[in-house]
């Protein structure tokens, strides 16, 4: 992916001197000003550049036409900005590689040359010397195309895990870089060049950097409160740190705001105010709008608003509905549909709305029919009753339209009608009609929309008095006279801009001056522009409005602020905006501006305006304001503790003013009981005053908890009568009266018991070279739950120039910042495209609305980091291993722990009478020449096509003469001995059991082996090659067909072809019958081989003797009640295990009639199987997984017209799965649901178990309790007995305990089969003994974990109910943790976190936990999977993931049973052969 950077391209970043602004960072992007969200950061960064030290201010958002040079800046230092720089270069001095993720190359964004930055020139966020004073910058070779690998391990990719030893937290400014310097030296160094060689980008070696990285000391753990049992310790708190920071002060008082003056001229309510304005001044302008241009494009005066603000009430009372039911009554609610650039309009509409006494709801305009957010307006709108919007004649134009023109019903918005509010649309009011014009009371005003944390939007209703008593407060404290001029930048609709620009204004006759976003998009100096040209004494904006001001305003020679009074920064309780305050000021103070103008203020829509500094408050104009310099580790246990301002971890904060005139304030304890805080402790401030909302409308249950709040005092008393409303600003009251916000409750966190502030990560993040690789103003910081803690989680835009490496590093630099600042750890940190995060109305980003598409997987990230590692550390301690209970407790009368011992077996074969003429005879071959005498035309077996119709059948005769001619051919053509090996190698079908009882007949030994599939010969071909070579195989038997691939060209490629033993082919069959027919002489000889390949890949085969065989056979027969009479519908593979069984011996045996199914046919027509069992009535029906998944997936929306072609499941008794694994539920489940409705009875389905030692211990008969748990518990087959051991001591093990099943049965395999006679190693599988107890039974062991309880069911004999649970394979168990995880179990919850998850396997490589999943869907969705993945297996196993690999569908091996191979799997993964989408390493 690299491309070589030129030393052109070097040179020009060095001489232009600009610092890595002008390399493509600051070019134009996605509209800047819709941007709400009001990221003004760090001021930028800093390099050395001869010794002087010059900043650059980046810009605040997305884009930015101007070029700046620093030279243009004064000596601006943003403490923060330093702070993370500092971190950061700590972090370089060792290099700590980073596992890079691996990416397939679709997936990369493809960038071009010229965006390319090398990777040393990048601005000051290296440390000083990183030029070497190489000007030219020519680069060194190891500058020009190195491999990536080398350059992250050249980044400084180290500690996301910083800790920091409390005790060091009270030491001056240089104990935090010691402190620092400590931490870090701790970490492991990786040298990417060891031995000389670069680290490759193999999987392995990737693996290998993760562990190392992982090996580093973690933050010492919350004191571990796990010790054993699951639930209670989650629930359990973690112990606080004793060294913790604890509030000391003394508990604070109420503080008092000055006295509301009554002025005597004030007026009784607003609608009087414009009433005497429009009438006494009808010409004094009210206010101006302005075009893109800048220019003025409309002016409304006191007169015009006055009439027509008349005329709109009543249009609203009289022209709606009819007179005897009009639309709107006084008090009802009506919507302000209105654009961002018509406060004209707006005004008007919403004063037509006071005086007609209706109340106005002003909201945004949906610009789509799924604008984000959009749908909980609507909400709104519904539970206010809404049925009115008024609207601009421009703003209706533009909305979507259905085509006949209607406006089309929004997603979750109530029926509206649109009414436009421009006069010319409008009735003339008669003359004799006037507005009721009152004094203000306690009916509501307005309703203002607050978004909440979680996206839902509320209401907050403002009354009149509230409304009146505010505008009074805010005249009083801004010292507002009649006839000012006020510029406003702010969104009119709400908030500041609506209480100063819309209210404030009016009451005091003054004149606003709209500055709209488009204007500030093409001009961003307009502001202050229309400030210099209206001698503005006033001016309302944001922090990123002074912002833009800054890196715009080199151009202008003439401004002259020396106008204003008061600059009001609507957002100055964010942290982030006092650097803006301090560079504005900076830059301005030269035009005229003063210090003592800058008015930061603090509100929230509940308590409208919180505190608003002052200038009057400063006498003599020189005193600062107030500052505080805070300890970020103090902050995060809500405890305020000065820090001096060297020290890195700090956050700066400065006063909001004082409490607003009329209003008592108070901190108060964020959760819990409102207790009165301390004066060193951070609260939650609240307000009590007239001027402030009052409820959330319609919702009393929330307005309770925070309109109606009695702050108390320590000893549990009420600190006033009156209630108090809950601001959500987070602050505390310092000396002198003064306000301090430190953050809002809505962006609060709390990680492992700290409280950490969403605007504070941002800023964090946005310091590490803020413009380079993330849009400014592009961030999104939340918390997701996982296990019982918040976990951190950072979203932002990624431009579209920066490359994989960049992005890489740029990620693993903030992680490291974010954990030396704020001493926490990143969950996740994700790059999505630019432009693709939900937005606000406003163009903020949709906070709610991102977190809802993460948690869901539907964010589409480019780039994804997790570090769950550093991050979760209230995982379980790992498990120590219990003692096992010994012989002595089972002595003193087998009471293990009070349980019985675990075991149980099926019916006695010895005590069923049952006139089965089978038994008489030993073998099977001698029962198939008795049914071919006594019923010569019965049919055996009957095949069918994928058509569904019969291709083949076979009865006794015919089978026995097949056979009879199949033993002469062995015999003579083959010349084969009795007890020689054969190996037959045919498709599913007749042929294979023709051949099957020709060798019993010639006295050969079967093995039945799976033929080469034709289109995948050089992987298929292989294993037939190796079964017929390790299970000796004298001579290979199949058809014509088959015999020609052998020894195809392409077999020739895949293996050696000359080595086949001799190949007969059973097409062409001699004519005569055998002389006589093989008997063996002993029951307990071979009968046949049963070569199965396990799920971990080995290839095992075991003996089954003649006895078993026949056992097995009347097992099943008494099981199923299998009788001639009966059909019995089979659709598996039947090379081994229990489909082999059932497909070629039980018919034989039982002398019912198969309808034998291939499961390749239902590729071409997954409805075959299921129609089959309907056409022929079938009661009795077995299939694979794979078969039940296919008919789930593909039949799932085909139900209603399988019914219409006559599919009718009613007759169906028994369904059963067969498998060699613990039963997959889910899919059982599903099956039956989905089948239900073609007369699928719930109790038909089950499940069967057998393994290698014994190929069918459980089968689900008809006999026995209620199935309904056969889901896990399975019954055992007649003449089987289990008994549960533990596979390390082989005691027994006591009822309801997880140990290995052992079973002992007539039917058990009689052992392996290997070339090597090496059965030492695995005799003990068939011939083992418990250690203490029954120790005479010869058992043979599964290798399967379970236990088996007693259940209240009872079985036939009346006896309790046994059921065996099988858990999973023993060989695939990882051990975690101390504890034993099954695949299966962690792949269910995967496959359940994301639809686009087909299929999941996981292994553990090295102790780490690597996650494959396959993703059915577009690449782009790979991404969404990590963190899902990695979240719920966190949840539901308390393990972390350390690889999570997606990879396209089918690559996960599976074998013919439909097991997964996850071991050949981690062996290609390892190999790097699986080609996957996308590999993410955990941090």
């Amino acid at each position: 992916m690299h491309r070589g950077v030129t030393t052109q391209h070097l040179g020009e970043h060095h001489s232009s001197h600009s610092l890595s602004l002008r390399g493509g960072a600051l070019e134009m992007c996605p509209s800047p000003w819709r941007n709400d969200v009001d990221t003004v950061g760090s001021l930028g960064t800093i390099q050395a550049k001869e010794r002087t030290q010059t900043l650059c201010i980046m810009c605040a958002c997305s884009a930015c036409q101007f070029e700046c040079y620093p030279e243009s800046l004064p000596f601006v230092l943003d403490v923060h900005t330093e702070a993370v720089q500092a971190a950061l270069a700590k972090h370089k001095e060792r290099k700590m590689a980073v596992p890079m993720p691996s990416k397939r190359r679709s997936l990369v964004v493809q960038t071009s040359m010229d965006a390319y930055t090398p990777p040393d020139t990048s601005s000051g966020s290296e440390d000083e010397g990183s030029v070497q004073g190489d000007s030219q910058g020519t680069p060194t070779s190891s500058q020009g195309s190195i491999n990536m690998e080398h350059w992250i391990s050249q980044a400084i990719h180290g500690s996301t895990t910083s800790t920091t030893s409390s005790s060091s937290t009270q030491s001056g400014g240089s104990g935090a870089a010691h402190r620092l310097a400590d931490v870090m030296s701790t970490d492991i160094s990786i040298d990417p060049y060891s031995a000389g060689v670069p680290v490759s980008s193999r999987v392995s070696a990737k693996i290998q950097q993760l562990v190392n990285t992982l090996k580093r000391p973690k933050r010492p753990p919350l004191r571990e409160f796990f010790v054993d049992d699951f639930e209670e310790l989650l629930e359990g708190k973690m112990t606080p740190d004793p060294n913790q920071p604890k509030p000391e002060g003394a508990p604070m008082l109420a503080m008092r705001g000055e006295q509301l003056g009554v002025v005597t001229n004030w007026p009784p309510s607003l609608e009087a105010a414009l009433q005497r304005w429009g009438t006494i001044s009808p010409k004094a302008p009210c206010l101006t709008t302005m075009d893109t241009n800048g220019k003025p494009l409309y002016i409304l005066t006191y007169g015009k608003l006055w009439t027509r603000s008349m005329k709109v009430a009543y249009n609203i009372l009289h022209k709606l509905g009819t007179k005897q039911e009009p639309m709107v009554r006084p008090g009802d609610r009506v919507a302000l549909v209105f654009p961002n650039n018509d406060p004209a309009a707006f005004m008007v509409a919403f004063y037509g709305c006071l005086l007609a006494e209706v109340v106005p709801v002003p909201i945004e305009v949906p610009l789509t029919r799924k604008d984000a957010g959009s749908q909980q307006i609507g909400f709104l709108l519904g539970s206010c009753g809404v049925t009115v919007a008024l609207t601009s004649d421009a703003c209706h134009k533009g909305l979507p339209k259905s085509p006949t023109g209607e406006i089309p019903q929004f997603k979750g918005w109530p029926k509206l009608l649109w009414f436009v509010t421009e006069s010319k649309h409008l009735s003339k009011p008669p003359r004799d009609w006037f507005p009721h014009i009152k004094d203000a009371n306690n009916d509501t005003a307005y309703i203002e929309y607050k978004t909440c944390k979680d996206g839902s939007v509320l209401g907050v209703t403002v009354t009149r008095i509230a409304q009146l008593t505010h505008c009074q407060a805010l005249t009083q404290a801004c010292g507002y006279t009649e006839a000012e001029t006020i510029v406003n930048v702010l969104d009119f609709k709400k908030d500041v801009g609506l209480w100063h620009g819309i209210l404030t204004s009016v009451m005091n006759m003054m004149h606003v001056i709209s500055i709209p976003y488009s204007l500030m998009k093409v001009n961003p100096l307009s502001w202050i522009q229309k400030v210099c040209q209206y001698k503005a004494k006033v001016a309302c904006v944001k922090s990123r409005d002074m912002h833009w001001a800054l890196v715009a305003h080199r151009d202008q020679r003439d401004i002259n602020l020396s106008s204003l009074r008061m600059l009001i920064v609507a957002d100055g309780a964010n942290p982030w905006s006092i650097s803006s305050c301090d560079a504005f000021l900076n830059v301005f103070q030269s035009k005229g501006l003063r210090q003592e103008v800058i008015c930061p203020c603090a509100s929230s829509p509940e308590a409208l305006t919180v505190a608003i500094r002052r200038m009057e408050g400063i006498p003599d104009g020189n005193q600062p304001p107030g500052r505080g310099v805070l300890s970020m580790h103090g902050l995060t246990y809500g405890v305020i503790r000065v820090d001096s301002e060297e020290k890195l971890s700090v956050l700066t904060v400065q006063d909001v003013g004082l409490v607003m005139p009329g209003a008592i304030m108070c901190a108060v304890k964020p959760d819990g009981i409102p207790q009165l805080c301390r004066t060193d402790e951070i609260g939650e401030l609240c307000v009590c005053a007239i001027a402030t909302g009052t409820s959330y409308y319609g919702l009393s249950g929330m307005t309770k908890n925070t309109f109606e709040v009695f702050p108390m005092t320590s000893s549990g008393a009420p600190i006033s009568e009156y209630p108090f409303i809950r601001t959500g600003l987070l602050g505390f009251i310092g000396p002198g009266g003064l306000v301090f916000v430190v953050g809002k409750m809505d962006g609060l966190m709390v990680v492992s018991g700290r409280r950490h502030n969403a605007d504070d990560i941002v800023a964090t993040a946005l310091a590490v070279e803020p413009m380079k690789f993330v849009y400014r103003g592009r961030i999104a910081v939340f918390s997701v739950s996982v296990l019982h803690d918040e976990r951190i989680v950072i979203v932002a835009e990624q431009r579209p120039d920066s490359t994989e490496e960049d992005s890489f590093q740029w990620m693993s630099r903030v992680l490291q910042a974010i954990d030396s600042i704020h001493q926490v750890g990143v969950y996740c940190l994700a790059l999505v495209p630019a432009n693709t995060l939900p937005k606000t109305p406003l163009g903020g980003i949709h906070l709610s609305e991102t977190k809802q598409l993460f948690l869901e997987g539907s964010l589409h990230p480019c780039n994804v980091l997790m570090c769950p590692h550093t991050c979760v550390t209230n995982l379980p301690k790992p498990r120590q291993k219990q003692p096992e209970i010994g012989p002595a407790s089972v002595m003193v009368g087998n009471l293990v722990s009070g349980k019985r011992i675990a075991q149980a077996s099926g019916r006695d074969l010895g005590q069923i009478e049952d006139n089965d003429q089978a038994r008489k005879f030993l073998f099977l071959s001698e029962v198939l020449q008795w049914r071919a005498q006594t019923t010569p035309d019965h049919v055996l077996y009957t095949l069918l096509n994928c058509r569904g119709t019969i291709a083949n059948s076979l009865t006794c005769a015919q089978l026995h003469k097949r056979a009879e001619k199949i033993a002469v051919m062995l015999m003579e053509r083959g010349h084969l001995q009795d007890g020689d090996h054969v190996a037959l190698v045919y498709p599913p079908g007749i042929d294979l059991i023709a051949a099957f009882y020709g060798c019993l007949y010639a006295g050969c030994v079967p093995i039945t082996v799976r033929p080469p599939h034709p289109q995948n010969i050089a992987t298929t071909l292989p294993t037939v090659k190796m079964i017929v070579e390790v299970s000796r195989s004298a001579c290979l038997m199949t058809t014509q067909l088959i015999c020609k691939l052998l020894r195809s060209r392409e077999a020739a490629a895949a293996v050696d072809v000359r080595t086949w033993p001799p190949v007969l082919d059973t097409d062409d069959l001699p004519k005569k019958r055998p002389a006589q027919i093989y008997k063996p002489s002993n029951p307990d000889t071979l009968a046949y081989l049963d070569f199965s390949v396990s799920t971990t890949g080995m290839l095992a085969g075991v003996k089954m003797s003649h006895a078993a065989t026949s056992a097995f056979c009347r097992s099943i027969k008494l099981q199923c009640e299998l009788y001639p009479s009966r059909e019995v519908a089979i659709c598996l593979d039947p090379y081994c295990g229990l489909g082999f069984v059932l497909w070629c011996l039980c018919s034989v045996y039982s002398g019912h009639q198969s309808i034998l199914i291939p499961p390749s046919e239902l590729e071409t027509n997954p409805a075959l199987w299921l129609l089959a069992v309907s056409q022929y009535k079938v009661r009795d029906t077995f299939c694979s997984y794979s078969v039940m998944e296919l008919c789930t997936k593909g039949l799932g929306s085909q139900t209603e017209s399988l019914k219409g072609r006559g599919l009718d499941l009613s007759r169906v008794r028994t369904c059963v799965v067969v498998a060699e694994e613990r039963p997959r539920i889910a899919l059982t489940q599903s099956f039956s649901k989905l089948f239900k409705d073609l007369g699928l009875h719930p109790r038909a389905v089950s499940t069967s178990f057998g393994c290698r030692v014994n190929l069918a211990i459980c089968l689900q008969g008809t006999s026995g309790p209620d199935p309904t748990t056969v889901f896990v518990d399975m019954r055992i087959l007649p003449g089987v007995r289990i008994i549960i051991a533990n596979p390390e001591t082989k005691g027994p093990l006591g009822d309801s305990h997880l140990g290995e099943i052992w079973v002992h049965s007539a039917h058990n395999a009689s052992g392996y089969f290997t070339i090597y006679g090496d059965e030492s190693l695995q005799s003990d599988h068939f011939n083992s003994r418990l250690s203490f107890g029954d120790t005479q039974t010869i058992w043979a062991r599964t290798g399967y974990l379970g236990f088996l309880r007693r259940t209240e069911l009872t079985d036939a004999n009346g006896e309790r109910h046994d059921a065996l649970y099988v858990v999973g394979a023993l060989d695939e168990a990882m051990e975690l943790r101390g504890m034993r995880y099954h695949p299966i179990d962690i792949e269910t919850s995967v496959i359940r976190a994301h639809k686009s998850i087909t299929e999941c396997a996981v292994f553990t490589w090295t102790n780490l936990l690597v996650v494959v999943v396959e993703l059915d869907g577009s690449e782009q969705e790979a991404l969404d999977l990590v963190p899902l993945v990695t979240n719920v297996v966190l949840e539901e196993h308390y393990l972390i993931v350390g690889v999570v690999v997606v990879v396209d569908i089918g690559v996960i091996p599976i074998n013919s049973r439909g097991e997964k191979q996850r071991m050949h799997l981690r062996d290609g993964f390892l190999a790097d052969q699986l080609d996957p989408i996308y590999v993410a390493y955990n941090m």
